[in-house]
């Protein structure tokens, strides 16, 4: 749980049942690198919420530290991509390493040996076909997070519970108001960006992350002229697709591609060829059932499938292709914006999320 409205409704509709339930808070970020007296941080604020709901529900609660295997399994990743220029997104990642990796490997094994069932408050859902699972889509196509979980394990997905991936957002805010949730948790602002990172990291990121990356300056350049306007703090600082407001410029520039070993972005009007791909490869595609892609998908010859490079975007139809030492050629039916390397790509087969990979190219 988080406290927010979205897990606090799946731990009641968890409660109306005959379940041999608990609630656990994990603690991905420590603060006290940052905060001498660990105070003004928002975890506290989060864990006495979580309590609230627990406590208004009859629900025990505890506490699990996931700090260290946050900064190890997710986070200093995130900041070797980062600090190579790419893009990475380490909420997918989390939810494989943490929340369905690092929390299942602490709980305690139930009946007969097996793990634990882990319900969350994700916007998704899970049907079963010949006794496997398969991750779908949330009933709410807006706040469908199908692209967050598109890296979890059959393992983890096999153990997974999505109360409220059947209901849209407002259905869920009708439950909480008429529920018995505390009203702290039903004040509180939905919480965007990179998961367990305080409000005040969010809203500042660059800054936040400039505090582990050491600077790298180098030129931003037109792409059309080569000439110098501005100096960026290092390529992590912006990426593909990012606008950028350029003093004398008598349009919005973007910027359209980072060149690593001379440590330049280049940047372009946003009409500008550069800044859309029309293919991508995707390294070590990781399919959600672990033996192997789906039978019978025909990846050799190409099958038609959906496509997401972020949350939140409309997906695309693409055509797929078998690559070498396990990745995927992918060919988007209408060019993208703003692909970069580093992004997760995530592929659909109808509502059936399949797994995803990491953008090696983009063209």
């Amino acid at each position: 749980m988080s406290g927010g409205i979205d897990s606090s409704v799946s731990a009641m509709k968890l409660a109306a049942q005959d379940l041999d339930l608990s609630a656990v808070f994990m603690r991905n970020w420590d603060t006290r690198d940052e905060y001498a007296d660990d105070k003004g941080c928002e975890w506290e604020r989060d864990w006495e919420d979580v309590q609230l709901v627990c406590r208004a529900f009859g629900i025990p609660c505890k506490m699990i530290d996931l700090s260290k295997e946050y900064w190890n399994r997710v986070f200093e990743p995130a900041l070797r991509d980062w600090e190579h220029g790419v893009t990475p997104n380490p909420d997918v990642w989390c939810n494989r390493e943490i929340k369905f990796g690092a929390l299942l490997e602490r709980l305690p094994l139930g009946d007969g040996g097996k793990p634990p069932w882990i319900a969350t408050g994700h916007y998704a859902r899970k049907d079963w076909a010949a006794g496997r699972p398969r991750l779908l889509r949330g009933a709410d196509s807006v706040k469908d997070q199908s692209y967050y979980l598109s890296s979890i394990t059959e393992a983890g997905l096999a153990r997974a519970l999505f109360p409220i991936g059947g209901l849209t957002k407002p259905a869920v805010r009708e439950l909480a108001q008429g529920g018995g949730v505390p009203p702290s948790v039903l004040e509180r602002p939905e919480s965007m960006g990179l998961c367990f990172v305080g409000e005040k990291k969010r809203t500042d990121f660059k800054s936040f992350i400039a505090g582990y990356i050491p600077p790298a300056p180098g030129p931003v350049k037109l792409l059309a002229s080569g000439a110098t306007v501005m100096e960026h703090g290092g390529l992590w600082s912006f990426t593909v697709g990012e606008k950028l407001r350029l003093r004398g410029m008598p349009e919005k520039m973007y910027v359209v591609r980072k060149d690593i070993p001379s440590n330049t972005i280049f940047v372009a009007p946003g009409s500008d060829p550069g800044l859309y791909s029309t293919r991508i490869r995707a390294s070590e595609f990781a399919w959600v059932w672990s033996d192997a892609p789906p039978a019978g998908l025909g990846l050799e010859t190409g099958v038609d499938l959906f496509v997401q490079v972020r949350h939140r975007m409309r997906a695309v139809q693409c055509t797929v292709r078998s690559a070498d030492a396990g990745g995927l050629d992918i060919t988007f039916a209408e060019p993208l914006k703003g692909v970069a390397a580093g992004q997760v790509v995530a592929l659909w087969d109808g509502e059936w999320c399949l797994g995803c990979g990491v953008i090696s190219a983009a063209e």
